[in-house]
């Protein structure tokens, strides 16, 4: 699919890009090549630090630097990245509130072949629970840059997260993001489409589908998960009376849960949610399993003609 950018890619791009910033220190748990930082380790190696497969060291290791006035990207798979090193996430890093940013690959069921052990499907919701981190999921190359900026403009632990398939671009190098604000990328009265990661592009082509019925639903990406723009949603609530979430990831303490709790607290509508449903994932290809686990634009339509019937 030419012109298709992973947003891991992206990650190591950006990483390249700002490096020149002396503060940055970049490390990983020997996956470089698969995180795509090797990049920035070929042009600044004296900067990046590779921990071997010990992701608990990586993290407290991460914590020390960022003591000594670093700004340290934390890179390794999701599923090691939230999972693995958990603890050390929680009591190293979040709890003094220190200046790590964990660059977080290969999130999702999109990891294909690799099979469940490697699909982080809850590392949202791990890192949701954990109090001063800040959550971007980036849906293209240009917010994955744009992750990547904020990440290092603004102090505390960040938690990014970025996938391995190679995806279409929503956004160019000339759009204006802002951290924690989440962006209107097409206008509707009918139904509100909230999505994020590789959902995005999904959420665009059902708001096409719905459109071919005479649908008129607004798509928002809320590529920053934590903090969460509640005046967008709020907004949304309000203007068209329901909505539907759509992530590359379990619909229990995801963005769909985000949602839910801004919604039943501030305007109550009917939300209905599209993502990962109480089951690990599997191997195999990965547009077959978006397909097999509802991850479609068609799916999106469908529970957005649901949430519009309970009106």
């Amino acid at each position: 699919m030419a012109g298709n950018i992973a947003t891991r890619a992206a990650y190591g791009d950006a990483l390249v890009e700002f490096g020149s910033d002396e503060r940055i220190i970049v490390m990983d748990a020997d996956l470089s090549k698969s995180t795509k930082t090797d990049g920035f380790q070929k042009k600044y190696p004296d900067r990046h630090i590779n921990m071997g497969i010990a992701e608990a060291n990586l993290m407290c290791t991460a914590a020390g630097l960022a003591t000594c006035g670093k700004i340290v990207f934390a890179s390794s798979f999701a599923v090691f990245a939230a999972g693995r090193a958990f603890e050390q996430v929680r009591n190293s890093i979040c709890y003094p509130n220190l200046n790590v940013k964990i660059g977080a690959t290969h999130a999702g069921i999109s990891v294909g072949e690799d099979g469940a052990s490697h699909q982080a499907i809850e590392d949202i919701a791990i890192m949701r629970s954990i109090p001063n981190i800040s959550i971007i999921s980036p849906c293209d190359a240009a917010s994955s840059r744009f992750a990547v900026k904020a990440a290092i403009e603004n102090d505390g632990p960040f938690y990014l997260r970025f996938g391995r398939l190679a995806v279409p671009q929503i956004y160019d190098e000339n759009t204006k993001f802002e951290f924690g604000k989440g962006m209107v990328l097409k206008d509707g009265t009918d139904v509100s489409i909230i999505a994020n990661g590789l959902m995005v592009q999904y959420a665009l082509e059902a708001a096409k589908i719905l459109a071919e019925q005479d649908i008129n639903a607004r798509v928002i990406d809320i590529h920053t998960i934590k903090p969460i723009d509640r005046d967008i949603i709020i907004k949304a609530a309000k203007e068209t009376g329901c909505i539907v979430t759509a992530e590359e990831h379990t619909i229990m303490g995801g963005l769909g849960s985000a949602v839910a709790e801004v919604v039943t607290s501030e305007y109550p509508v009917p939300v209905k949610m599209v993502g990962i449903e109480d089951k690990f994932g599997k191997s195999g290809n990965p547009y077959e399993l978006l397909e097999i686990y509802g991850l479609t634009a068609e799916n999106i339509a469908a529970k957005a003609i649901e949430s519009m019937q309970m009106l």
